[in-house]
């Protein structure tokens, strides 16, 4: 058995020649008159990347990271102190400086830890880890999609391909005795497609991308072939924004498909939902619990317990098990997300959302798979309803202004609606509003909701952690849509 696929209790304790009545003594040393809670938060991470270009590998990368962060809060305040020795020294001088930094308070109390571990559930189970599959095994993957994409149209001049692997073994004491880890797979397959049309006086090329991924086995990247399919969609992608004409500008209806959209949910409403903001009032949802801040039809969800999805986890970075939190019911704000720090300091209970990139960071409130429940419309019946407007598939980057809830994105994948129909591709559309607003203004709700295919990453305070997103075909009412044309 290799360490990657033990238990993570037993593999920090026997790899650091650590016992559990040090970890009793560090979080004793952390704790002080002043101090509220602490907490230590183990991590051991291998990761490895491959990537081909023009048919050939060139980037093959593999790293093992590993360190120990420590955390202790007093009010408001919280010092964080990390290492990337595990040390019984290492450990003790961390967790004086993090007692220091929250209240500069002397003394120290015993901690009795009891390990809670990790047995009811399991949302990832695997045999083989993501990074002791064979390389040559992701070469190859990766040498087929190319061979496929490049099928797929004779105008594709290009193929990026690149599949990143990791294990990560996690373990969490606390203050409160709890001793609990984790093992997380992570697989992420992404596609890069470029297509060129040298006809005409100026020749055009566009990019199309697309992929998935997946905390499961590496098998899972191949059932039912869905690693062609991505190969497949990167390259359609490419070879519609060859023919996309300019996208108009103005305020109209839009139709935002099924899936990846969902991405737009997670950043103009999904940040301003997380504990931090709202406690601090930075918030455009600040002080609304029980109020009405979308239609009726709205319904928004937060499932970290999703088996085997990239945002998924048994439990979060502060040892706390993942659930699924209603965030708005039926138009009505009922739950934020909350870490522990915020939950307390908000006299709420944790919803399971405490998330850290890693052992140097400090945890705080993020999402997991964030998506909007399914409706009684079909898809196609929300469609004929729009006499003029556009229908964006896919987004690519934007920005969100969490205290005012401003948001612009820019679509990657868009298409006209004319007369209820769908007709000609567009380019260079972004859409242009207000997260509150913008629920307000939803108009139609399809019954095919779906969740992304497992690629989202989620930026925050400089952290980043994988999450997933999801959303059924809507129509969002006079939205405005900043285009390249009038």
């Amino acid at each position: 058995m290799t360490m990657e696929v033990q238990r993570p209790e037993k593999f920090f304790l026997e790899k650091f020649g650590l016992t559990e009545r040090t970890l009793e003594q560090t979080l004793g040393a952390a704790l002080g008159k002043r101090i509220d809670y602490a907490d230590l938060y183990f991590e051991y991470r291998v990761n490895e990347e491959i990537g081909l270009e023009e048919g050939i590998v060139k980037q093959a990368a593999r790293g093992i990271s590993q360190g120990v962060g420590v955390r202790a809060t007093a009010e408001e305040k919280t010092g964080f102190a990390y290492s990337d020795e595990i040390t019984v020294s290492s450990l003790q001088l961390a967790a004086e400086q993090a007692r220091y930094i929250a209240a500069d308070a002397a003394g120290s109390a015993g901690v009795a830890v009891r390990e809670t571990g990790n047995v009811s559930r399991n949302l990832y189970p695997v045999e083989t880890p993501p990074t002791e599959v064979p390389i040559q095994a992701k070469i190859d993957l990766l040498g087929e999609i190319d061979r496929i994409a490049r099928a797929y149209d004779p105008r594709i001049t290009k193929v990026m391909a690149t599949v990143a692997s990791e294990q990560r073994l996690v373990l969490v004491a606390t203050s409160e005795g709890v001793l609990v880890g984790d093992a997380r797979p992570l697989h992420r397959l992404h596609v890069t497609c470029i297509a060129e049309d040298p006809s005409g006086q100026t020749p055009r090329r566009e990019v199309g991308g697309y992929g998935g991924g997946a905390r499961a086995e590496f098998t899972a990247l191949l059932d039912g072939d869905r690693f062609a399919r991505f190969a497949r969609e990167a390259a359609r992608q490419a070879i519609v924004n060859l023919s996309a004409d300019e996208a108009p500008a103005g305020t109209m209806d839009v139709v935002l498909g099924p899936g990846w959209p969902g991405i737009l949910l997670h950043e103009a409403v999904g940040h301003g939902l997380e504990g931090d903001f709202n406690r601090k009032g930075t918030s455009a949802f600040s002080g609304r619990l029980g109020q009405r801040v979308a239609s009726e039809l709205c319904t928004v969800v937060d499932d970290g317990t999703i088996p085997g999805r990239r945002g998924s986890l048994n439990v979060d970075d502060e040892g706390t098990p993942t659930q699924r939190n209603v965030l708005i019911e039926k138009g009505m704000l009922v739950e934020y997300l909350q870490d522990r720090l915020n939950a307390r300091l908000m006299k709420m209970a944790p919803t399971g959302n405490g998330r850290r990139e890693s052992y140097a960071h400090n945890p705080l409130p993020r999402m997991t798979n964030t998506f909007m429940l399914a409706g009684p419309h079909v898809p196609e019946e929300i469609l004929r309803s729009v006499r003029r407007g556009l229908y964006a598939v896919a987004f690519g980057g934007g920005q969100v202004d969490i205290t005012s809830g401003k948001f612009v994105f820019s679509t990657s994948e868009a298409y006209l609606i004319e007369d209820g129909k769908v007709t000609r591709p567009v380019k260079g559309a972004t859409l242009i509003g207000n997260g509150p607003d913008v629920l307000t203004r939803v108009g139609m709700v399809g019954n095919d909701l779906a969740l992304d295919e497992g690629i989202g990453t989620c930026g925050k305070d400089g952290q980043s952690v994988p999450v997933g997103v999801g959303l059924p075909t809507i129509l969002v009412k006079d939205l405005t849509v900043g285009g390249t044309r009038g």
